[in-house]
């Protein structure tokens, strides 16, 4: 290695030797690095114009109901070099991407899972866990329920991550690989990608093989995708009753399928100490009629607020928002006879029933958006000749939650950059797309 000035460095053209002096010293390697920031500045931007001209990365959705499931489900690949494929529910109010796992380590016990398929670490060699001694367990993952247990520095990072009620699934943090399709019948590879290789789950079943965490935090597949993508992601659902043919995507960057022509948007409120995407309602109307609910319902300082959910089947409203909506259809619905169900509170025979009948259910936010679902969207079937109202009060907490069925026949938009929640109507079905 020689440095540039070498007397040494000369050709027969031109000579690099020692500048005469020091001024032209100073000059020349100004000029070098004019030029190297140059060369370095056209290739980061050349980066940058290849990520904003890349297609969509698209990852196929679908409705669980063929399995008898009040989800949606994504396809999710991982590991090398042959990745593995899974199904998993598509979350947007959970962090944690994980699968049914077995680990490769003498003395590991054996582990029955009653349903779904199992990660099986030891035929990937990028598989790799987080150690519990280091910065990643002891503080980035001790929101998403990493556990304090640490043996021994290079012991794998120890979760318990719960959902509601006792729900939960353990396991090991760990790093992989992961396979994502773009929109063209391309795929692009991400590497380190975190995730939970879990052990055991606490979840009803017939359940998939584990969750795909949504929701906005660092360790988000979400986040690490729009990241990459334009900084948001979409999706549209169909029809919770669909079969499992009719499908459609969850996108990252500018979707190519469903986007309406006409959206709404509203604020997208994010915050650093949770993982759910909140929005500003300032009421609900029922037959054109604003109800009588306290403004703190949706006041989210003071525990109350609303948040979107494609984890959530139905939609849950805080006490007041629920008394008021129930009241408001219970009196439209008198001349169906009642049917007690274990679904909600208010079931009916359907006979003579016509959506043109019911008054129609819309969410006002407070920038003057409105939601307006489909009727079929709060007036569920539920079973052969019986509909019921699609409402339920929350379980603990007084937050709403907008969930699933909620959403169905509308395309979302997640723009994360804009703190921007978009939306529109769209019929979102897509015969067989790619898998």
């Amino acid at each position: 290695m020689f440095h540039m000035h070498s007397p040494e460095l000369k050709t027969q053209e031109i000579s690099l030797g020692t500048p005469k002096c020091r001024l032209d010293r100073f000059m020349q390697l100004l000029e070098n690095d004019n030029a190297r920031r140059t060369m370095l500045s056209s290739h980061r931007l050349g980066q940058r114009r290849m990520m904003i001209q890349s297609p969509t990365a698209e990852i196929p959705l679908r409705s669980g109901a063929s399995v008898g499931h009040g989800v949606f489900y994504v396809s999710f690949r991982i590991g090398s070099p042959h990745p593995q494929k899974f199904v998993l529910v598509a979350d947007t109010a959970s962090d944690l991407t994980w699968m049914n796992c077995k680990l490769l380590c003498k003395g590991c016990p054996e582990f029955n899972f009653s349903s779904g398929r199992v990660f099986q670490a030891k035929d990937s060699p990028s598989f790799q866990t987080i150690p519990c001694g280091g910065k990643t367990c002891q503080e980035d993952l001790v929101q998403s329920f990493a556990l304090p247990d640490c043996p021994t520095p290079d012991t794998p990072c120890l979760y318990n991550y719960s959902y509601y009620g006792d729900r939960s699934a353990s396991g090991v943090f760990a790093n992989e690989t992961v396979t994502v399709g773009l929109h063209g019948h391309h795929k692009i590879v991400l590497y380190h990608v975190l995730f939970g290789c879990t052990e055991s789950s606490r979840l009803p079943p017939p359940f998939p093989d584990g969750v795909m965490g949504l929701g906005f935090s660092s360790i988000s597949f979400a986040m690490r995708l729009a990241d990459m993508f334009g900084n948001k992601f979409s999706y549209c659902l169909v029809d919770h009753l669909s079969p499992s043919n009719l499908n459609n995507y969850l996108s990252f960057g500018e979707p190519q399928h469903s986007k309406p022509q006409k959206m709404q948007y509203t604020e997208l409120i994010l915050h650093n100490s949770d993982v759910f995407y909140w929005v500003n309602v300032s009421g609900i109307s029922v037959g054109d009629k604003m109800l009588n609910i306290p403004p703190e319902t949706w006041n989210i300082t003071n525990g109350g607020g609303a948040i979107i959910d494609s984890g959530t089947t139905l939609t849950l409203l805080a006490e007041a928002a629920y008394a008021a909506v129930m009241d408001a259809f219970i009196g439209t619905l008198t001349k169906f006879k009642k049917v007690e169900m274990p679904v909600t509170e208010f079931c009916f025979e359907a006979t003579g029933f016509q959506e043109s009948s019911v008054p129609n259910f819309v969410i006002h936010f407070a920038d003057g958006a409105k939601l307006e679902p489909l009727v079929k969207s709060y007036i569920i079937d539920a079973a052969d000749g019986i509909k019921c109202l699609g409402f339920q009060p929350p379980q603990k907490g007084d937050i709403s939650i907008i969930g699933n069925i909620m959403q169905q026949g509308h395309y979302w938009e997640f723009d994360i950059g804009r703190s921007k929640l978009g939306f529109g109507p769209s019929s979102c079905i897509l015969t067989n797309p790619k898998d």
